[in-house]
Protein backbone atom coordinates (compact mmCIF):
# COMPACT_ATOMS: atom_id res chain seq x y z
CA UNK A 1 0.00 0.00 0.00
CA UNK A 2 1.01 3.72 -0.77
CA UNK A 3 1.72 5.32 2.27
CA UNK A 4 3.16 8.51 3.79
CA UNK A 5 6.95 7.64 5.69
CA UNK A 6 6.72 5.89 8.98
CA UNK A 7 8.78 7.82 11.18
CA UNK A 8 6.95 6.72 14.75
CA UNK A 9 5.64 3.75 16.02
CA UNK A 10 3.29 3.81 19.17
CA UNK A 11 3.13 0.14 20.96
CA UNK A 12 0.65 -1.24 23.32
CA UNK A 13 2.32 -2.97 25.65
CA UNK A 14 0.12 -6.10 27.33
CA UNK A 15 -0.27 -8.41 25.00
CA UNK A 16 1.65 -6.59 22.32
CA UNK A 17 5.09 -6.13 23.41
CA UNK A 18 5.42 -8.43 26.77
CA UNK A 19 3.44 -11.44 27.03
CA UNK A 20 1.37 -10.71 30.64
CA UNK A 21 -1.65 -12.69 29.52
CA UNK A 22 -1.24 -15.79 31.96
CA UNK A 23 -0.33 -13.28 34.63
CA UNK A 24 -3.62 -11.15 34.10
CA UNK A 25 -6.02 -14.05 33.93
CA UNK A 26 -4.81 -15.51 37.17
CA UNK A 27 -4.49 -12.26 38.56
CA UNK A 28 -8.58 -11.52 38.12
CA UNK A 29 -9.04 -15.04 39.03
CA UNK A 30 -7.31 -14.08 42.39
CA UNK A 31 -9.67 -11.65 42.77
CA UNK A 32 -12.71 -12.75 41.72
CA UNK A 33 -12.55 -16.32 42.60
CA UNK A 34 -13.27 -15.72 46.46
CA UNK A 35 -15.91 -13.26 45.86
CA UNK A 36 -17.79 -15.90 43.38
CA UNK A 37 -16.62 -18.89 43.87
CA UNK A 38 -16.67 -21.55 40.70
CA UNK A 39 -18.45 -18.29 38.49
CA UNK A 40 -15.51 -17.39 36.28
CA UNK A 41 -13.24 -19.40 33.91
CA UNK A 42 -10.06 -18.61 32.58
CA UNK A 43 -12.34 -18.07 29.09
CA UNK A 44 -14.39 -15.53 31.28
CA UNK A 45 -10.95 -13.49 31.77
CA UNK A 46 -10.16 -12.63 28.36
CA UNK A 47 -12.39 -9.85 27.33
CA UNK A 48 -11.21 -8.36 30.57
CA UNK A 49 -7.35 -8.16 28.20
CA UNK A 50 -7.22 -4.50 26.88
CA UNK A 51 -9.83 -2.29 28.92
CA UNK A 52 -8.86 -0.53 31.62
CA UNK A 53 -9.09 -2.46 35.33
CA UNK A 54 -11.98 0.01 36.81
CA UNK A 55 -14.03 -0.59 32.80
CA UNK A 56 -13.16 -4.41 33.49
CA UNK A 57 -14.67 -4.42 36.92
CA UNK A 58 -17.06 -2.32 36.53
CA UNK A 59 -18.87 -4.77 34.78
CA UNK A 60 -19.09 -6.96 37.32
CA UNK A 61 -19.80 -4.76 39.99
CA UNK A 62 -19.30 -1.23 39.65
CA UNK A 63 -19.51 -0.37 43.67
CA UNK A 64 -16.59 -2.86 44.08
CA UNK A 65 -14.56 -2.42 41.42
CA UNK A 66 -12.20 0.59 43.42
CA UNK A 67 -10.94 -2.61 45.75
CA UNK A 68 -10.95 -5.16 43.42
CA UNK A 69 -8.13 -3.00 41.52
CA UNK A 70 -6.22 -2.44 44.93
CA UNK A 71 -6.59 -6.08 45.17
CA UNK A 72 -5.78 -6.82 41.73
CA UNK A 73 -2.38 -4.30 41.77
CA UNK A 74 -0.84 -5.81 44.70
CA UNK A 75 -1.14 -9.97 43.70
CA UNK A 76 -0.02 -8.86 40.31
CA UNK A 77 2.78 -6.77 41.23
CA UNK A 78 4.09 -9.66 43.31
CA UNK A 79 3.85 -12.47 40.50
CA UNK A 80 4.68 -9.96 37.70
CA UNK A 81 8.14 -10.40 36.88
CA UNK A 82 7.53 -14.58 37.66
CA UNK A 83 4.76 -14.99 34.92
CA UNK A 84 5.04 -11.98 32.42
CA UNK A 85 7.63 -12.51 29.60
CA UNK A 86 8.57 -11.51 26.49
CA UNK A 87 6.76 -12.02 23.09
CA UNK A 88 9.01 -13.65 20.51
CA UNK A 89 11.45 -11.10 18.91
CA UNK A 90 10.36 -8.05 20.55
CA UNK A 91 13.51 -6.44 22.09
CA UNK A 92 15.82 -7.19 18.75
CA UNK A 93 13.03 -5.97 16.94
CA UNK A 94 12.56 -2.74 18.64
CA UNK A 95 16.23 -2.07 19.05
CA UNK A 96 16.53 -2.95 15.10
CA UNK A 97 14.22 -0.48 14.53
CA UNK A 98 15.79 2.22 16.71
CA UNK A 99 18.68 1.79 14.80
CA UNK A 100 17.17 2.36 11.57
CA UNK A 101 15.91 6.21 13.65
CA UNK A 102 12.39 5.05 13.78
CA UNK A 103 10.84 6.73 17.17
CA UNK A 104 9.07 4.63 19.46
CA UNK A 105 6.47 5.34 22.40
CA UNK A 106 4.41 3.44 24.39
CA UNK A 107 0.40 3.83 24.84
CA UNK A 108 -1.34 1.59 27.47
CA UNK A 109 -4.53 1.83 29.39
CA UNK A 110 -1.65 0.61 32.33
CA UNK A 111 -1.02 2.73 35.45
CA UNK A 112 2.27 3.89 34.84
CA UNK A 113 3.90 2.12 37.87
CA UNK A 114 3.18 -1.23 36.54
CA UNK A 115 4.03 -0.08 33.62
CA UNK A 116 7.37 1.07 34.06
CA UNK A 117 8.05 -3.00 35.84
CA UNK A 118 7.35 -4.41 32.48
CA UNK A 119 9.48 -1.82 30.43
CA UNK A 120 12.13 -2.79 33.24
CA UNK A 121 11.73 -6.29 32.80
CA UNK A 122 12.34 -6.25 29.17
CA UNK A 123 15.08 -3.98 29.35
CA UNK A 124 13.82 -1.41 27.01
CA UNK A 125 14.00 1.66 29.01
CA UNK A 126 16.38 3.46 26.69
CA UNK A 127 14.51 2.51 23.57
CA UNK A 128 11.22 3.72 24.53
CA UNK A 129 11.00 8.01 24.20
CA UNK A 130 7.62 8.35 25.46
CA UNK A 131 5.14 6.56 27.55
CA UNK A 132 1.37 7.40 27.81
CA UNK A 133 -0.09 5.53 30.45
CA UNK A 134 -3.83 5.86 32.55
CA UNK A 135 -2.25 8.48 34.44
CA UNK A 136 -1.32 10.80 31.85
CA UNK A 137 -4.97 11.30 30.30
CA UNK A 138 -8.93 11.58 31.53
CA UNK A 139 -10.05 8.83 28.83
CA UNK A 140 -7.94 5.69 27.76
CA UNK A 141 -8.19 3.96 24.76
CA UNK A 142 -10.30 3.65 22.04
CA UNK A 143 -10.61 7.37 23.12
CA UNK A 144 -8.29 8.97 20.87
CA UNK A 145 -6.56 11.24 23.61
CA UNK A 146 -3.85 9.52 24.77
CA UNK A 147 -2.38 8.71 21.13
CA UNK A 148 -2.86 12.67 20.73
CA UNK A 149 -0.74 12.79 23.23
CA UNK A 150 2.08 10.54 22.28
CA UNK A 151 2.09 12.32 18.89
CA UNK A 152 2.57 15.80 20.49
CA UNK A 153 5.35 14.83 22.96
CA UNK A 154 7.31 12.76 19.90
CA UNK A 155 5.98 16.32 17.82
CA UNK A 156 5.23 13.73 14.69
CA UNK A 157 2.37 14.02 12.46
CA UNK A 158 -0.60 11.50 12.37
CA UNK A 159 0.67 10.64 8.66
CA UNK A 160 4.03 9.37 9.94
CA UNK A 161 2.45 7.08 12.98
CA UNK A 162 1.94 3.54 13.23
CA UNK A 163 -0.06 2.21 16.06
CA UNK A 164 -0.04 -1.45 17.06
CA UNK A 165 -2.24 -3.10 19.41
CA UNK A 166 -3.35 -6.79 20.45
CA UNK A 167 -6.70 -5.48 20.75
CA UNK A 168 -9.84 -3.28 19.65
CA UNK A 169 -9.34 -0.37 21.78
CA UNK A 170 -5.77 -0.17 20.40
CA UNK A 171 -6.62 -0.26 16.27
CA UNK A 172 -9.94 1.96 16.72
CA UNK A 173 -8.25 4.39 19.01
CA UNK A 174 -5.59 4.84 16.32
CA UNK A 175 -8.16 4.96 13.83
CA UNK A 176 -10.22 7.54 16.14
CA UNK A 177 -6.64 9.43 16.21
CA UNK A 178 -6.27 9.43 12.45
CA UNK A 179 -3.62 7.56 12.25
CA UNK A 180 -2.35 4.00 10.71
CA UNK A 181 -2.86 0.82 12.53
CA UNK A 182 -1.39 -2.62 12.91
CA UNK A 183 -3.24 -5.97 14.44
CA UNK A 184 -0.35 -8.29 16.30
CA UNK A 185 -1.49 -11.93 15.52
CA UNK A 186 -0.56 -13.28 18.54
CA UNK A 187 -3.71 -11.57 20.24
CA UNK A 188 -4.95 -14.05 22.64
CA UNK A 189 -8.30 -12.69 21.16
CA UNK A 190 -6.72 -14.27 17.99
CA UNK A 191 -6.13 -12.84 14.38
CA UNK A 192 -9.76 -12.99 13.07
CA UNK A 193 -10.94 -10.98 16.15
CA UNK A 194 -8.79 -8.27 14.63
CA UNK A 195 -9.32 -8.30 11.48
CA UNK A 196 -13.04 -7.05 12.23
CA UNK A 197 -11.24 -3.47 13.21
CA UNK A 198 -9.79 -3.20 9.76
CA UNK A 199 -6.36 -2.24 10.72
CA UNK A 200 -3.74 -1.17 7.89
CA UNK A 201 -1.28 -3.98 8.81
CA UNK A 202 -1.54 -7.19 10.49
CA UNK A 203 1.78 -8.62 12.23
CA UNK A 204 2.44 -12.29 12.36
CA UNK A 205 6.01 -11.59 14.14
CA UNK A 206 7.62 -8.33 15.70
CA UNK A 207 9.82 -8.60 13.11
CA UNK A 208 7.29 -7.75 10.51
CA UNK A 209 7.82 -3.93 11.49
CA UNK A 210 11.28 -4.01 9.70
CA UNK A 211 10.11 -4.84 6.30
CA UNK A 212 6.84 -2.29 7.20
CA UNK A 213 9.33 0.39 7.60
CA UNK A 214 12.32 -1.04 4.72
CA UNK A 215 9.41 -1.03 2.22
CA UNK A 216 9.32 2.99 2.44
CA UNK A 217 13.27 3.20 2.42
CA UNK A 218 13.04 1.46 -1.03
CA UNK A 219 10.12 2.98 -2.56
Amino acid sequence: MTTKEIKGLLFDFDGTLLDTNELIIQTFLHVLEPEFPGKFTREDMIPFIGPSLMESFSTIDPNRAEEWVRQYRIWNDKHHDELAKEFDGVTSTLYALREKGIRLAIVSTKALESLSKGIRLLGIEDLIEVVVSMDDVKNVKPDPEPILLALKKLHLEKENVLMIGDNSHDIIGGQNAGVKTAGVAWSLKGEEFLMQFKPDYMLHHMSDLLLIVGDQENA
